[in-house]
């Protein structure tokens, strides 16, 4: 059993908590671990409290207030861009957006969630952590232009474009930007076409506008039930 948090390996873990290293990425908490066994995820490490290591050891490296008792080590996994429903996100620089829109992409059925430039590391502990398991479930990708993105391409702006209406047909794309800088001016352009959501404020967190515009190109209508 591991008992000091100078050990080797808990360094490793440090590290890549830190993002110090790419490539591998830490996972921490029961129902996270159970997320990534239940999507066939087998972990590099596995470290519990009181088996492989000491609770006081791996409190030393967890990044939870609270502690935990549970923290494994895994390999990333990219994949290519796929549909019939894709999430693009450009430019969205919170890590908690990014994970929240991995739990929607999951919890309404879209087929990848696509990282642009600028976009927030996926892997890393905020991510991982409001993904709340979907990290494990959906595939992630990333592209460096829009012309990577599969089927047509939506541009989802507060003020352009006709309001979105779903459900999709045939392969989309749903690109989304920044709560506040939006999507820059060359990828609303190398977009197909532009869409918003009506509400009666301002804007949408980046994540919200995401999660609802997922919810309507995969909703069914009444028609359809």
């Amino acid at each position: 059993m591991i008992t000091s948090h100078h050990n080797p390996l808990l360094k490793d873990v440090r590290r890549l908590a830190a993002r110090k290293e790419r490539g591998r990425f830490v996972a921490e908490g029961e129902d996270l671990l159970a997320a990534a066994r239940e999507a066939g995820w087998e972990p590099v490490h596995l470290l519990r409290a009181g088996i492989e290591v000491s609770e006081e050891a791996l409190a030393k490296v967890s990044s939870l207030a609270s502690g935990t008792r549970e923290l494994a080590v895994f390999e990333e996994r990219w994949a290519a861009p796929a549909g019939p429903l894709c999430v693009a996100l450009w430019g969205v620089k919170d890590p908690g957006n990014v994970g929240t829109v991995l739990r929607a992409a999951l919890a309404f059925g879209a087929s990848s969630v696509v990282l642009g430039p600028g976009t927030a590391d996926p892997y890393g502990p905020k991510a991982v952590r409001a993904s709340m398991g979907a990290i494990f479930a959906v595939p992630v990708a990333r592209a460096a232009a829009v012309d990577e993105l599969p089927g047509v391409r939506i541009a989802l702006d507060a003020r352009r474009g006709d309001p979105l209406r779903g459900p999709a047909e045939g392969e989309v794309s749903i690109v989304v930007g920044a709560e506040r800088a939006g999507l820059p001016q060359d990828v609303l352009d190398a977009c197909d076409r532009a869409a918003h959501i009506p509400i009666a404020n301002e804007s949408l967190n980046a994540a919200m506008a995401a999660t609802l515009a997922v919810y309507e190109l995969t909703r069914v209508t009444e028609h359809q039930c």
